[in-house]
C-alpha cells in the first residue's frame, strides 16, 4: 500500500506538487441513487415538483458542483473541466426495494492531475439537490452507494470499480 499523498515526512496536511507531472486526458466516473416513495418518484417523472424540473435542475447543480470541487475539498486543486456529463435513470418500487433515481457523472479535463474528486463531487450535489427538491413531500430520501466506477489517465493508469 502506498502512503497518503497529502501528508508529507512530519504528518503535515499540504496540497501535493502537481507542477511536474505530465498532462493528460483524465477522464472519471461516478455513480450514487437516491431511494425515495413511490409517490415522490411519480412527482419527479410527471415533472409537476413545487420547485421545478427536478433533474433538470439536480444535473445543472451537479454541473456547478463539479466545478466548485477544489473550493468545497481544501485540498483539491482547481481545473479547467473540459467536460462534465450527468444522466440520471429512476426504477420504480419493486417489492421491498423502493423508488430510486441514479445519477452518473462522467468528467473530463487535460491536466497534471485526476478529476475523481470533480465526478463524486458532481454526484453529492446532484443527488443533494433533488433532495432539496423533494423534501416537502419526502424527508426520509436516502443517499447512497457514492463510489467512483472507473478513472483513466495519469500515471496510476485506469481503475474499474468491481461490480
Amino acid at each position: 500500500m502506498t502512503s497518503l499523498t497529502h501528508f508529507d515526512a512530519q504528518g503535515q496536511a499540504h496540497m501535493v506538487d502537481v507542477g511536474g507531472k505530465a498532462s493528460t486526458q483524465r477522464i472519471a466516473v461516478a455513480t450514487g441513487r437516491i431511494e425515495m416513495l413511490a409517490s415522490t418518484l411519480d412527482i419527479i417523472l410527471a415533472g409537476n415538483a413545487k420547485k421545478g424540473d427536478v433533474l433538470g435542475i439536480a444535473r445543472i447543480a451537479g454541473i456547478q458542483g463539479a466545478k466548485k470541487t477544489s473550493e468545497l475539498i481544501p485540498l483539491c486543486h482547481p481545473l479547467a473541466l473540459t467536460r462534465v456529463a450527468l444522466a440520471f435513470s429512476t426504477a420504480p418500487q419493486q417489492g421491498s426495494a423502493a423508488a430510486c433515481v441514479a445519477c452518473q457523472a462522467t468528467v473530463e479535463t487535460f491536466g497534471p492531475t485526476g478529476v475523481e474528486m470533480e465526478a463524486l463531487t458532481a454526484v453529492q450535489i446532484a443527488l443533494l439537490t433533488i433532495y432539496d427538491m423533494c423534501k416537502a413531500v419526502d424527508r426520509g430520501m436516502t443517499i447512497s452507494g457514492v463510489r467512483l466506477l472507473e478513472k483513466h489517465g495519469g500515471k496510476s493508469g485506469s481503475f474499474l470499480a468491481q461490480a
